[in-house]
């Protein structure tokens, strides 16, 4: 455990970004972070260096992921219909199934050292997911948990009726995470379509703008909910932006 815990952010919107670049981003941060918690551990405790946390917002052109549980057979096309919609696909080093990105959604990435918070996966998702209800809840929506399925839903209690809004997953390495939630805004859902989301076939996903019945929903105001809940749920400090 580190001697002092950072709780500070640095905040970064890295806009439009294809999917490459972004991971390859968040590979570098991570990278860097556990460079310098493997630097301390040869060093005295007062003359070690606290290691950064960083929260980036971005969206995507559409991609679909499949994480390291994933079964390839829920992709629904093959390459020459991955082609034909202009969807690029990816197998990446995340914990989950297959998901979609998009515009029209806001994708979160932190890179946290959860040393510097708690080192626990499981409370970690319950926080990501807390920070997705809290934002819910200011649009008068009602976000809930599906237990031993990761996300937030909409009619969670109702088996029948339950959608998913928000997806997540995430790779850790010596309590270093990145990766993190695609939270559907003005998402085309339609891309869903083609795989079977999260490999979970018997729910539906959904959108705020589809749940609030309008037609278009103000993302930038989205994001600065999401920053806020964000900030008071894991108790962040001082937050600068990169």
């Amino acid at each position: 455990m580190n001697h002092h815990q950072n709780k500070s952010l640095h905040f970064r919107h890295l806009q439009h970004i294809s999917y490459q670049e972004a991971w390859d981003y968040q590979t570098k941060l991570l990278q860097e972070t556990v460079a310098i918690k493997l630097a301390n551990r040869k060093l005295p405790k007062a003359e070690q260096q606290q290691t950064p946390n960083y929260l980036l917002f971005c969206n995507h052109p559409p991609v679909y992921t499949l994480g390291k549980s994933g079964k390839p057979e829920h992709l629904l096309l093959n390459q020459a219909g991955l082609k034909e919609q202009e969807i690029a696909f990816f197998k990446i080093n995340r914990g989950g199934d297959i998901t979609y990105h998009g515009p029209g959604q806001v994708v979160g990435y932190p890179i946290l050292d959860l040393e510097n918070f708690f080192t626990d996966l499981h409370r970690y998702f319950r926080y990501l997911e807390e920070v997705i209800i809290r934002t819910l809840a200011e649009y008068g929506i009602v976000g809930g948990r599906i237990e031993k399925q990761t996300g937030v839903w909409i009619d969670a209690d109702k088996p029948l009726k339950a959608r998913k809004i928000c997806a997540f997953g995430v790779h850790c390495s010596r309590w270093v995470t990145m990766h993190g939630w695609a939270l559907n805004v003005n998402t085309d859902l339609r891309f869903f379509d083609y795989i079977i989301p999260c490999g979970i076939r018997d729910k539906g996903v959904t959108s705020l703008h589809k749940e609030l019945g309008v037609k278009e929903v103000d993302i930038r105001e989205v994001e600065e909910k999401l920053r806020r809940h964000f900030e008071a749920v894991f108790g962040t400090t001082e937050h600068r932006e990169i």
